[in-house]
């Protein structure tokens, strides 16, 4: 079974188009013509490469709509449904086409004999490592269902925190790309007319209207250039983060360099300590609790220290110890994941150093979101207060400049 998106005509002659599950596109044009719809274009949502392996589907998933489904899967599932059946209902009730395609392709992949973890690998743009790894942990240990419910916790508050930070640099952005365009005006509309009069005089300019009128006629004649070589800067080294060594060597550089390092690995210890309460919880047996957190680390220096780590763990080290020697989390995590171990207790102290950590994060990232506003209205006001002394110093001089 697979979805296929069709246009089709009712009796009427009015236009219809959705999403419709069937087994090839034969089989999908007679399930039409059995709702008395006449099919005009049938087309699968989901193509199949010369290799046999499924291309993958670039239609973008809402956030909203991977929160929704999430937790509907999780309420499904954690009703004792099976896992292509809750697929088939999430979709059936999906009134995106987009997110009813990509489920019942999920569905078709699962009814083919893959896992459904296995299946998600074919939407890596909505489905993130640490869904994909929660996802392949529940299933192993047999508690998929309890794993779904804390995912579809994580998901609703991943995008509550997202919209919260996007809200709060809405009006910093607004003003710092409004004024920035002002600015880029005066230099090159306004400025020019207006110091013409002061340099016909002959006298000798102010050093900071000297400077104004340099960087006015720099960016008249270098302005599109210095443009378009910034933006193809941003593209080149966007290019250049895709492959896996440079991008290594950047991680390396954020969490080492002191002026990232204190965010970087407070951002890798929530996402860590998160995935491994969720998952110890659900009575995910330790070891392949930490293979999945290890997965979901963004860093890849990080990573590859907790990858070490957990080696040492499977030898028979403590989880406390191997990360301690690991140098990449808060000295905090560590003494409560230690507390943990030794009271037989690890899930619900992983639990809460996970909300200890998050609220450190979230009191981190609210006091650098503060800051921006006022930090862009004083660069901005600076930059027009020079504008203006540039202007208005020869205005103030002007006896001396009359020859």
């Amino acid at each position: 079974m697979a979805a296929f998106a069709y246009q089709a005509l009712d009796k009427s002659g009015k236009s219809t188009k959705g999403i419709i599950e069937a087994s090839n596109a034969s089989a999908a044009r007679q399930a039409l013509r059995t709702r008395q719809l006449m099919p005009v274009s049938v087309t699968p949502t989901t193509r199949k490469a010369t290799t046999g392996q499924p291309m993958l589907q670039r239609k973008r998933v809402s956030n909203g709509a991977l929160t929704l489904l999430t937790r509907q899967l999780a309420t499904l599932v954690g009703s004792g449904i099976v896992v292509e059946q809750a697929l088939k209902t999430v979709a059936e009730q999906s009134q995106n086409a987009a997110t009813s395609s990509m489920l019942l392709n999920l569905r078709s992949a699962v009814m083919d004999g893959r896992s459904f973890a296995q299946a998600l690998t074919d939407y890596p743009h909505v489905f993130g490592d640490y869904y994909r790894a929660s996802v392949a942990a529940g299933e192993a240990s047999g508690q998929l269902g309890s794993v779904m419910e804390h995912l579809s916790a994580f998901v609703e508050n991943r995008a509550k925190n997202r919209q919260t930070v996007q809200l709060a640099l809405l009006y910093p952005a607004i003003l710092a790309v409004v004024s920035l365009a002002v600015i880029v005006a005066l230099l090159t509309f306004v400025v020019p007319d207006i110091v013409r009069v002061f340099t016909s005089r002959g006298a000798e300019l102010p050093f900071l209207t000297r400077a104004l009128i340099g960087v006015s006629a720099f960016l008249n004649q270098w302005g599109l250039a210095l443009l378009a070589g910034g933006a193809a800067l941003i593209i080149s080294g966007a290019a250049l983060l895709r492959r896996p060594a440079v991008r290594a060597v950047w991680h390396r550089w954020l969490a080492r360099s002191r002026l990232t390092r204190g965010f970087v690995l407070k951002t890798n210890a929530v996402q860590f300590s998160g995935t491994m309460a969720t998952l110890v919880v659900s009575r995910v047996p330790l070891v392949e609790a930490l293979s999945a957190a290890t997965a979901t680390v963004p860093n890849l220096f990080v990573r590859g220290k907790v990858t070490a780590a957990a080696a040492r763990v499977r030898e028979g080290a403590s989880l406390s110890r191997s990360l301690e020697e690991a140098k990449v989390f808060p000295p905090m995590l560590i003494a409560m994941i230690a507390s943990g171990e030794a009271g037989g207790v690890l899930g619900a102290t992983l639990t809460r150093a996970s909300d200890d950590q998050s609220r450190d994060l979230n009191a981190m990232v609210a006091a650098l979101v503060a800051l921006v506003e006022p930090a862009v209205l004083l660069l901005m006001g600076g930059i027009v207060m020079l504008l203006v002394l540039a202007i208005m110093l020869p205005i103030v001089n002007l006896n001396n400049l009359v020859s």
